[in-house]
């Protein structure tokens, strides 16, 4: 079981209230600096074909002004790679993007689409960048990132944060037997979508689990209690649950 688990914040959405008024208030770069400062170990900027938040400035000056590494996520379009290519992030994601969807709806079809993103996927690794996919928690798109060479896979956990009282168990243990096979094909795997306070800690306390990826909520609770404090606290869930997961199994 890895004993630390990262944590990535996700800063759209301070970039979605800076945009209702077109103004430079409040700034997503100054987001992820406070985030640093309260212990995230990467920053995660969504840069999507219509803006409707992060702007490609936002991405040039998360690249020169943050340390943490920065997962860019990005829809497998050659406007988005050629992005990519230019600012050299630490890690790219590819994820499904519709413009009307309100926020991600499932993850990338890495199945379905092997031939379309095969060619993504060797370009971004072939300048350096680490390449993630975000896929829904099934062998077949498991096997399928395996294929396609991406070192890293993130589990969609939206199926698991809406689930009702009489499915959640059953949506957790796919997370559980995902990223057991993810850890079997060599894959690093991470995990994200509408984690909260509430439902963080059986996901976290998933073993084999690298990295969990957490925005709208940790901003929505920033608006009321600040950063720092949003931060540490998922930190400190996180950090609870795994270590009742390690103390269990080697007990």
């Amino acid at each position: 079981m890895n004993r630390k688990l990262r944590l990535g914040v996700n800063i759209d959405h301070v970039a979605t209230i800076r945009n209702a008024r077109g103004i430079a208030h409040p700034d997503p770069v100054r987001a992820a600096r406070m985030a640093a400062e309260a212990g995230a170990d990467g920053i995660t900027a969504h840069l999507r074909e219509d803006r409707r938040h992060i702007s490609d400035d936002d991405i040039e000056r998360l690249t020169d002004q943050i340390d943490l590494p920065l997962n860019f996520e990005m829809a497998a379009t050659d406007e988005m790679l050629a992005i990519a290519l230019r600012h050299k992030p630490h890690a790219a994601c590819l994820v499904p993007e519709k413009r009307e969807e309100l926020t991600t709806e499932g993850g990338l079809d890495a199945h379905g689409g092997e031939n379309h993103l095969r060619r993504y996927v060797d370009e971004l690794a072939k300048a350096g960048i680490r390449v993630s996919l975000f896929i829904d928690p099934s062998e077949s798109q498991l096997r399928s990132a395996k294929r396609l060479g991406a070192p890293v896979v993130e589990l969609h956990t939206g199926c698991y944060a809406e689930a009702g009282a009489d499915s959640w168990e059953g949506e957790l243990e796919r997370l559980v037997r995902a990223a057991a096979l993810a850890d079997d094909l060599g894959l690093e795997c991470h995990a994200g979508h509408g984690l909260s306070y509430d439902n963080v800690g059986p996901v976290a306390a998933i073993p084999n689990l690298v990295e969990l990826n957490i925005g709208h909520f940790l901003i929505g609770e920033a608006i009321f209690g600040g950063m720092d404090s949003a931060i540490k606290r998922m930190r400190a869930l996180m950090d609870q649950a795994r270590a009742e997961a390690l103390g269990s199994r080697s007990a």
